[in-house]
């Protein structure tokens, strides 16, 4: 699909498209409020302790009469509004396309290709529960427009920082290591209701540190997002705000980014039953230019997962090109499967339409003068590779066309893995609410069980985990899955690095995850 700034097709639908959702905006935020009010998070909950007992049950009831009162007020404007707005999505865009145009324009397109046939990419995919802040706060999350601010500002520190390698030369060596952030700068970010960063402690000394390398995978649990990320993938970047205020932050490091993805109202348009509440959450950025991009939304969502446009975007982005000047390329697929426990066969389903629509879209994009040099699937499934309840997605077909470095086999984690869903209730607790604690608590065993959510059972079966002699993992439902037999042929990919990133500690409820892949490329044979 053409790649246009705005979601519609010309400035006339916009502006009525404008008009009515000003129109929406004051009943929606009075809404968001009434529900606000009554909801606490547990931090909410627990810096009242402090307050006369009497204030809290007052602030309930005036402040739910008070926005009760404005909503029904502000209600007539929104559904004049709705009359105007609807009717506008059926020639709607699946997605708004920001360019930044990088202050150094080879930084975007050169990974090496053309002199030495090696190259290094880097790809993050996180869940950021950016709803609506009465939603959030069922997730135990609040201040959703501060919370993505600082989640902003917490990535580009990550991204942005040098990509230094220390080689340990000892017996007790975990080989390469990363810097340690004590010896970078902190970012001082505003208050959020969560964490405040500015007050983090120094991450422990560089020699605690770095990749491991005692398994086939390099693999690291960091207290910061990996250096010189090429594309992330971010999920549940429902709220539109927040949305705008990532791009206005990830454009520094990400020339090429794609938001608001999905689809609202009736869809298909005339079918009542299938109303698009939010869009997909989705939401992408790349240092590499898109070439082309395609969203598809399931059909086949069920129960409050109907209400948001959950599918999968696929991107074609271009890297560059190689020692024989052909151009190289690569694929990048994002996705939010449904969500609801005990409803596999309905991710499986999707799952199924995930791997048709990455086969039509890379059919339909392949060109016979470049060359592939990645595949890459991610997002959050929704299910993970220990729990009973999950035994028929741990067995898709999906995972025998793409790999994923943390899987041992359908229902066994690699030993080194960490679950990547915090329990929602403890996300405040001194274990877990900063960068370098939650990066001790996913290293300690007997601290995973008590943050980290664990497996779902089956019905009527008892549950029985872990294993005997097997480490406890907990719930990894976040993915990021490559393939090799997709692209040239003369391409050789390795793992360089796994990441379990801890950056975000009290901004989401998932621990976001990182892949760096090496390819190289057979200058002899570029030219098959």
């Amino acid at each position: 699909m053409a790649l246009q700034p705005s979601v519609f097709p010309n400035g006339f639908v916009a502006g009525i498209h404008a008009v009515g959702w000003a129109f929406i905006v004051p009943c929606f935020w009075f809404l968001d409020r009434l529900i606000a009010v009554c909801k606490s998070t547990t931090l909410e909950q627990s810096q009242r302790l402090e307050q006369e007992c009497y204030l809290r049950p007052l602030e309930v009831f005036f402040g739910s009469i008070t926005f009760f009162i404005l909503f029904l007020a502000t209600a007539p404007l929104a559904f004049l509004g709705f009359l105007l707005w609807a009717p506008l999505q059926a020639c709607r865009r699946p997605f708004s396309y920001h360019r930044e145009m990088p202050s150094l324009p080879e930084k975007a397109t050169n990974k090496g290709f053309e002199l030495t046939g090696k190259a290094s990419f880097v790809f993050a995919s996180a869940n950021l529960c950016l709803l609506p802040d009465s939603l959030a706060r069922f997730n135990n999350l609040a201040n959703t427009q501060r919370r993505a601010t600082a989640i902003g500002q917490c990535i580009v520190q990550g991204i942005s920082r040098p990509n230094i390698r220390i080689l340990v030369d000892s017996p007790s060596s975990c080989g390469t290591l990363s810097p340690s952030s004590s010896i970078l700068p902190t970012v001082n970010s505003p208050t959020y209701g969560a964490t405040d960063q500015s007050s983090q402690q120094n991450p422990r000394a560089l020699s605690s540190q770095g990749l491991r390398q005692q398994s086939d995978v390099p693999w690291e649990i960091s207290p910061l997002f990996p250096a010189n990320v090429d594309i992330l993938c971010l999920e549940e970047v429902f709220d539109k705000r927040a949305a705008r205020k990532l791009t206005n932050i990830l454009k520094l490091e990400f020339g090429h980014i794609l938001y608001d993805i999905g689809v609202y109202a009736c869809q298909p348009p005339c079918r009542c039953s299938s109303f698009k509440f939010f869009n997909s959450g989705l939401f992408l950025a790349s240092r590499f230019p898109v070439l082309e991009a395609q969203y598809h939304c399931f059909p086949n969502s069920r129960g409050e997962d109907a209400l948001a446009a959950k599918g999968l975007l696929s991107v074609k982005v271009l890297i560059g090109k190689n020692q024989k000047q052909k151009r190289v390329v690569g694929y990048f697929n994002c996705t939010h499967l449904h969500a609801p426990e005990g409803e596999g066969e309905i991710r499986c389903i999707q799952l199924e339409m995930v791997t048709k629509w990455i086969a039509e879209f890379q059919a339909a994009n392949k060109q016979p003068d470049e060359d592939v040099v990645f595949d890459v699937l991610c997002g959050d499934f929704n299910f993970d590779n220990c729990s009973p309840d999950d035994r028929q997605e741990q067995s898709h077909s999906v995972f025998e066309e793409y790999k994923d470095p943390c899987r041992a086999g359908p229902g066994k984690e690699k030993p080194w893995v960490t679950g990547t869903l915090l329990e929602q209730p403890t996300l405040y607790e001194e274990d877990v609410n900063t960068p370098e604690n939650l990066q001790r608590t996913l290293e300690s065993e007997d601290l995973r069980k008590r943050f980290i959510a664990p497996p779902v059972p089956k019905a009527d079966f008892p549950l029985v985990y872990p294993e005997t002699d097997q480490p406890w993992i907990g719930r990894r439902i976040d993915y990021i899955l490559y393939r090799e037999s997709s692209i040239s042929k003369q391409c050789r990919t390795e793992i360089e690095e796994v990441t379990f990133i801890t950056q975000l500690a009290g901004l989401t409820d998932h621990i976001p995850v990182g892949l760096k892949l090496n390819v190289v490329m057979d200058s002899d044979s570029a030219d098959e």
